[in-house]
């Protein structure tokens, strides 16, 4: 009888620590598009990311490099497959003054960068040098327009500079800097943050100005209308949203903003490696609430458009810790540990599930500043675990989603509670699905049973990405300490998927037929 009370006693124990989630997938109600653009990123002129990040200029013999860009991050960039990249800002964007980086380096006149770190800008990195860039790695470049201490005429310049194919004073003066042939740029943001840093507007101010900007730009190419984007709201501002959607002419707005971040607080944002469960807990929470932020963000769009022509553009998301001891506080250089990677999976979990309005998005920021897919110091170069969710998952780009509902128990901490397991599933063209799943829980590992209709399928097949600790990052010493693995513990019976997911760690599924 004691073996007896001891064997009942160690099955409670399991079923304690192993947590139970369900999830339905119906593959064959797939219909919506994932748009590539969700996996967008951002590359502002802020602390290393351009300069020593991206750049290292042309005359560096120590790195190699393309025209002054570093080889090795173009390489990752290109096997990241990022579909576009926005620049220069950020804060910094309605500061920049474009017609000052074009022409000879030598001659470009000099600034000072006063949103970051106050260092002297040179120039030298400019619209030739990134519109180069995403040449070169495939990605749509996303130009951020000033607004905030610009004119009308200087960005319907710069829309000519760029996509004007000839005749036009910009267009010469572009083939006088050595390109003949214009860029075609579509995505275009008119202004930036314009209810803080791009300008200290009101909602209904910036609605009008937004108006003006927007009928002066145009597409001379005819290769269809420029994509425009608006300064969209900070975190849950719904009157910004509600305003713009009210007062703009949706024939001139094809995307509105929205920028989040997960920080503990504005005014003490913790350490972003020797983080505490508490700390930890708050960040999760402050992802999460994404999914709140999205929802009625789109819920005010589907009031004034229904249709859903207006997209919601993510733009700037990510986390913000205080920058690594003895750094410049103004570069935002921060280190990347497996709690990035929760951020990362949980967050585009979230993107993926509301694919029918969310259809850009932007991670801040590429290179050493924030939550960084890549960081660099001097000739090397690392891959932080954030790459590598973001490279697991774009497999979902531009492919069907597949409709999911999920039952997942909490994440709990000190009475407070977090759904613990998310998921998206998307089906591309060959019919096969992916499956992506990210587990935040702090400590337990979590058991899945997932039930597939609508197609059958024979084959699985899985990558995972897991470290012994939540604060465990990739270092120059260590740089592949945290990398992608396979999983073979996915087990496939008569349309039922069964595994279990690891406590803070990151799973895809591809299931063939």
């Amino acid at each position: 009888m004691k073996k007896v009370l001891l064997s009942l006693v160690a099955c409670w124990l399991v079923l304690d620590v192993i947590a139970q989630t369900k999830i339905t997938l119906n593959s064959d109600l797939a219909k919506t598009q994932i748009n590539k653009h969700i996996y967008g990123h951002f590359a502002e002129h802020l602390g290393r990311c351009i300069y020593g990040g991206i750049y290292v200029g042309e005359g560096n013999t120590k790195i190699p490099n393309t025209a002054g860009v570093r080889n090795d991050v173009i390489q990752a960039l290109k096997d990241l497959k990022i579909p576009n990249l926005r620049w220069p800002g950020g804060c910094f964007a309605d500061t920049y003054q474009w017609k000052d980086g074009i022409g000879p380096k030598d001659k470009r006149p000099k600034m000072v960068n006063v949103w970051w770190g106050g260092v002297t800008e040179d120039n030298s990195f400019g619209t030739h040098d990134f519109l180069d860039l995403c040449e070169r790695i495939g990605a749509e470049p996303y130009l951020a327009g000033n607004v905030g201490s610009g004119t009308v005429k200087d960005l319907v310049d710069w829309v000519s500079y760029v996509n004007h194919p000839g005749g036009s004073p910009m267009a010469e003066l572009r083939k006088q800097n050595g390109r003949e042939k214009p860029w075609n740029v579509q995505l275009w943001g008119v202004g930036n943050e314009a209810w803080g840093c791009g300008g200290n507007m009101t909602a209904e101010y910036y609605a009008n100005i937004y108006r003006q900007y927007a009928t002066f730009m145009a597409d001379w190419n005819n290769t269809g209308k420029l994509y425009r984007i608006a300064s969209g709201a900070s975190d849950g501002d719904y009157q910004w949203t509600e305003t713009l959607m009210k007062n703009i002419p949706h024939n001139m707005l094809s995307g509105v903003a929205l920028h989040h971040y997960s920080v503990i607080s504005w005014t003490d944002k913790g350490p972003s490696v020797n983080f505490n469960e508490q700390e930890y807990f708050k960040i999760m929470d402050e992802a999460w609430k994404m999914e709140e932020f999205v929802t009625r963000h789109s819920t005010i769009m589907d009031k004034y458009d229904p249709e859903k022509k207006v997209a919601l553009i993510v733009d700037e998301w990510g986390g913000w810790y205080s920058v690594e001891p003895g750094t410049n506080p103004g570069f935002l250089y921060q280190q990347n540990t497996m709690r990035d990677a929760m951020i990362a999976g949980l967050t585009l979990n979230i993107f993926n599930n509301h694919a029918d309005r969310v259809r850009g998005a932007n991670l801040a920021q590429i290179v050493n500043v924030l939550q960084s897919v890549i960081l660099t110091n001097e000739e090397k170069m690392l891959l932080t675990p954030t790459y590598h969710v973001m490279k697991m998952y774009n497999v979902h780009q531009d492919a069907l989603l597949v409709p999911i509902s999920i039952e997942s128990p909490s994440y709990e901490f000190q009475g407070k509670k977090l759904t613990a397991v998310s998921a998206s599933a998307s089906k591309n063209a060959a019919g096969a699905m992916t499956i992506s799943l990210t587990n935040i829980d702090y400590s337990k590992p979590h058991e899945i049973t997932i039930n597939l209709r609508g197609d059958e399928f024979s084959k699985v097949s899985g990558q995972i990405l897991a470290s012994a600790k939540i604060n465990d990052f990739n270092s120059f010493e260590q740089p592949n300490k945290i990398t992608v693995k396979e999983f073979a513990g996915a087990k496939l019976d008569k349309g039922v998927l069964k595994l279990t997911i690891p406590a803070y760690s990151v799973i895809t599924l591809t299931l063939k037929k």
